[in-house]
């Protein structure tokens, strides 16, 4: 090569490296400052305390004794988890086999439901990412199944003991001593079958949603087989009910794990995996912030309750149903042990994926993660109806600078956002039948005319 070549080559290399810095930059000095805070509030166990399995690593997954996770179970749950085709028991004979459990929590809404509240049967259309998804011209604001707060990500529900935002789902742990609340007759008497949670909540969820599962359904809607395989030394009376059902759905949704997040590949040593913004984000998260006391562990979450003053879905502008004022779920926790102490406390939720569906709170009053950030740096409350001897001691300002808010942001956005949920889909479910919607104004939306 002669000197001028070698010098435009060099130069041309340069400009490259230049553009590509630009877009994204890379500081080892982060990645060692960022080490230091995750080993120390860690308690010293190192990276291994923040790391989320493989998917298939079902000895390292948290699971039910009662539920072992299989291979075939898990395969009959992602199957009946967005099965259109068990919905046969609804309210208005024209919502049967229009809905499933993906209807509210989808995968590329983060397994939310893509809308500030979701809407099960009685919903019709998508739209793009669930945006578009309105209540059926057959249905009222009294009939539409939809729920009085905002759905709850189903992503890393293995590494929670009770579900829900006011944690009424699970028989154990922190829920233990609470059968005074299970109620006969409520979807909460589900607890007495002594599940945790992720089980309780399924088996609960396909009573509540009127779905079916009996041997004549399981045999009309090709999914013998599949039960056959997950349950092989049960009676088929027992094989085939609405309890194996469920444990097969929960088996699934332990092994949805947002493995694949930015944060998680640079926990695993890929040092190129975020930014220098979303280091300097995770710098702030689990140190000046201080976010990591309440969201900690595997899928930064507790199972704590927090009083904050965000909120409800019946606050909205946008029309909301089965959402009044008075509804008992406004008040978190005690909506479900009574206890004044629980008060307007919610369950702390899990922060992966949160960008793939941009409404926050149990309300859905905020529409981007930065309101958040700044919300909780502010520490001012929105929701008066909630004294203020009930707002937890950690939300004080936090001081944080603008550039520290933007990290921050830059961190939850991006740092925590797995790009690749659609793996934890079925290509096809053995009715055929579209989802996460099946009515025929999702169908047009989703492609599956």
């Amino acid at each position: 090569m002669n000197t001028i070549n070698y010098i435009f080559a060099f130069a041309l290399s340069m400009l490259f490296i230049s553009c590509h810095k630009n877009e994204k930059s890379y500081s080892l000095e982060l990645d060692d400052e960022l080490n230091d805070i995750l080993n120390e509030v860690a308690g010293n166990q190192g990276m291994s305390f923040f790391i989320l399995p493989d998917s298939d690593d079902y000895n390292s997954i948290p699971q039910d004794p009662k539920n072992p996770i299989t291979t075939a179970k898990v395969e009959l749950g992602k199957f009946l988890y967005h099965e259109t085709g068990i919905g046969l028991e609804p309210m208005k004979e024209v919502g049967a086999q229009t809905y499933s459990c993906a209807s509210c929590h989808f995968a590329s809404a983060g397994f939310q439901a893509g809308r500030f509240q979701g809407l099960g049967e009685g919903g019709m259309g998508f739209g793009m990412n669930g945006e578009g998804r309105i209540i059926h011209v057959d249905y009222d604001e009294i009939s539409v199944d939809a729920q009085p707060i905002k759905s709850p990500s189903i992503l890393n529900v293995a590494y929670q003991e009770a579900l829900l935002w006011n944690g009424q789902f699970g028989a154990s742990g922190i829920n233990s001593g609470t059968d005074y609340a299970w109620t006969e007759g409520t979807p909460i008497e589900t607890n007495n079958l002594g599940y945790e949670g992720t089980e309780t909540q399924a088996i609960a969820g396909m009573g509540v949603h009127r779905m079916v599962s009996t041997p004549e359904v399981v045999q009309n809607t090709g999914y013998a087989p599949y039960f056959d395989a997950a349950y092989p030394d049960l009676p088929e009376e027992q094989r085939y009910d609405l309890e194996r059902a469920g444990l097969a759905i929960a088996a699934y949704e332990r092994t949805v794990l947002s493995n694949e997040a930015p944060f998680q590949k640079w926990l695993k040593g890929n040092q190129l995996a975020m930014t220098d913004a979303e280091k300097a984000g995770a710098i702030v998260f689990f140190g000046k912030a201080n976010c990591v006391s309440c969201h900690s562990g595997p899928n930064l979450a507790s199972m704590e309750f927090h009083a904050i003053g965000m909120n409800d879905l019946s606050d909205l502008p946008e029309q909301t149903f089965m959402a009044p004022d008075d509804a008992p779920a406004n008040k978190g926790r005690f909506s479900f042990t009574g206890e004044q102490e629980d008060l307007y406390k919610f369950k702390v939720p899990q922060l992966y994926n949160l960008a793939d569906s941009p409404f926050y709170g149990h309300g859905s009053s905020f529409r981007s993660i930065k309101d958040v950030v700044v919300y909780k740096n502010n520490a001012a409350q929105e929701n008066f109806d909630v004294p203020a001897t009930q707002l937890a001691d950690g939300f004080v300002p936090l001081k944080l600078t603008e550039r520290e808010i933007d990290n921050l942001t830059a961190f939850l956005e991006h740092g925590l956002r797995d790009p690749n949920l659609e793996r934890y889909e079925p290509s096809v479910l053995p009715t055929g039948n579209c989802f996460p919607n099946n009515d025929d104004a999702s169908k047009n939306d989703l492609g599956c005319n």
